[in-house]
């Protein structure tokens, strides 16, 4: 039995253009480097080779692979591939989001090495589960059945537990990592048994055979809520969002984020702000595309519109708690924890902007797919800018506290003048969340918003949520605004530590490179990214 499946693997990898093996080659070059490490620091080779120079190299590597994939992939006229028996696929969508995430890994890595944690005996460790969780982030992209949709959620969590309790001796870090232990198990549990629910009923786990089998199972029957196999499906569905609710931090399941975040370094904060979520919204277009589709029935259609309608009042809730909670918080860490809160009920918005437009719109209507497509591109270029400006405020976070062995906002008082290239990269990085032009996050937030807007031709609500997606922007100006004036406009007490950080240091040109794209708007590129999106995005509706 195994030899034949593993025969079929090599037939695969060696007898098609794109075979499994070699779509598979930046998760093993990823797992390839943490073997490395591990056996570095078994033959003491870790006490000459420092271990962050193994964890970049293999990364940057894999990075390269996915170049490579990403190009030859656009050159052919391949649309989709299936790879290890349809368990993972292989698209445009795939693609640039392995490319987003390896780099995004390349630039958390230098971080660590700028900012000094982890330490160097503790460095294997550290770096092996940060590319652990990397390798289930990217088996989320490319996730084709329920079963890698678990596998893969439950692979990029059990390491970021472990990273959150990383700084040993510290009571917050050991009890941030305990409740998100606990937390996630339960959040896994019931996401897990909603996965059965729907395997099940279905007789399926596969994401392409999924809206087949609902076809099949509901034809010649009613799909209404009094239909038995209806409330299992939506009870399945429901317990499946527990899931993705729990990893994109939304209310109600949103109470671990601030602990965690002020408990973590402000390294691995950033590091579960961009890359967990950007994975789990990735995973959540491909899994809303499998339920949701123009071969349901009208019943069933509308079910699915009242989920996407559901789904966007929690967005709007989630952008509100987000924004008023930070108001009240002293800990930079915990404001950028519900400033995450915040933002994931933006990128939630573009989700029931998708599923309301799949669902209302009628099947072969002028500019269908296109209108879907637009949805899935604002949350793509919004993930694009995320990483740069969220990451960037984490980073300059943990470069002040190395200076100022704090991360109180009032300790930040007179930094503007001490230390003015991280004062103004945490401006434009605070400005961008905002979303005010002409930085990146303006342009982000105009195509999701742009996205919520054409849905409200399908359901008048979407338009009182984008209104108070809205208004949450102006929200958010106020409690961003307060660090910026504890760092310009608050004198640093004579006792406090001076901050002597050069623009020619490693820690100024990290900055200066983070910041300086979140000024892209201001030239042509903003129809770059945003055509890369758009391609990428379509890809996602070729076979449907």
């Amino acid at each position: 039995m195994f030899s034949t499946l593993l025969n079929q693997i090599l037939s695969d990898s060696t007898g098609q253009p794109f075979g499994s093996l070699q779509l598979f080659g930046p998760e093993l070059t990823l797992s390839a480097g943490i073997v490395l490490m591990l056996l570095a620091r078994l033959c003491g080779i870790d006490r000459r080779l420092p271990t962050h120079w193994i964890a970049l190299w293999m990364t940057f590597i894999a990075f390269s692979l996915g170049v490579f994939q990403f190009v030859e992939f656009s050159r052919s006229d391949l649309g989709t591939v299936e790879y290890f028996s349809g368990l993972m696929v292989f698209d445009r969508f795939s693609a640039l989001f392995r490319l987003g995430l390896l780099l995004f890994l390349i630039f958390t890595i230098t971080l660590t090495v700028i900012s000094g944690i982890p330490d160097r005996d503790d460095a294997p460790d550290f770096y092996s589960l940060l590319m652990g969780a990397s390798v289930g982030m990217l088996l989320m992209g490319g996730a084709n059945h329920l079963l890698m949709l678990f596998l893969g959620v439950e692979m990029s969590s059990v390491p970021s537990y472990a990273m959150v309790g990383f700084l040993k001796g510290r009571k917050a870090s050991s009890e941030a990592a305990l409740k998100f232990v606990v937390y996630g198990a339960g959040a896994a549990g019931v996401m897990l048994y909603g996965i059965s629910l729907i395997a099940g009923l279905l007789g399926t786990a596969e994401f392409p055979q999924i809206a087949i089998q609902l076809q099949t199972l509901f034809a010649g029957e009613s799909a209404a809520l009094s239909n038995p196999a209806i409330r299992l499906l939506m009870l399945g569905i429901l317990m499946l969002l527990v899931g993705f609710a729990f990893k994109l931090s939304v209310v109600p399941f949103h109470f671990w984020t601030p602990d965690v975040f002020q408990g973590a370094s402000a390294e691995v904060g950033g590091f579960l702000s961009v890359a967990s979520k950007s994975a789990a919204f990735v995973l959540l277009v491909r899994t809303v595309l499998a339920f949701v589709t123009p071969a349901s029935s009208a019943d069933l259609g509308q079910i699915y519109l009242t989920l996407g309608l559901g789904i966007g009042v929690i967005a709007a809730i989630t952008a509100t708690f987000g924004n008023l909670a930070a108001y009240s918080q002293t800990n930079m860490k915990r404001l950028l924890a519900y400033s995450t809160i915040a933002h994931s009920g933006y990128m939630l918005m573009a989700i029931a902007a998708l599923i309301v437009l799949r669902a209302g719109l009628e099947p072969g209507s002028t500019g269908y797919d296109d209108r879907c497509a637009r949805a899935v591109e604002g949350l793509l270029y919004y993930l694009a800018v995320y990483f740069f400006m969220n990451l960037g405020a984490f980073a300059i976070t943990a470069l002040i506290r190395n200076e100022t062995f704090s991360e109180e906002i009032e300790d930040y008082a007179g930094l503007g003048f001490q230390a003015p290239i991280l004062a103004i990269g945490m401006g434009m990085c605070l400005f961008s969340l905002v979303g005010l032009p002409p930085l990146g996050g303006f342009v982000g937030k105009l195509f999701i918003f742009a996205a919520v807007y054409d849905s409200g031709f399908v359901h008048p609500l979407m338009w009182g949520i984008l209104a108070i997606g809205g208004l949450n922007t102006v929200f958010s100006l106020f409690y961003y605004i307060r660090v910026m004036k504890t760092m310009y406009l608050q004198e640093r007490p004579a006792t406090a530590r001076a901050l002597r950080v050069p623009a020619w240091s490693y820690s100024g040109a990290f900055v200066l490179i983070l910041t300086l794209p979140l000024l892209l708007p201001l030239g042509t590129a903003v129809q770059l990214v945003s055509g890369v999106a758009k391609r990428a995005a379509m890809s996602l509706f070729a076979g449907l």
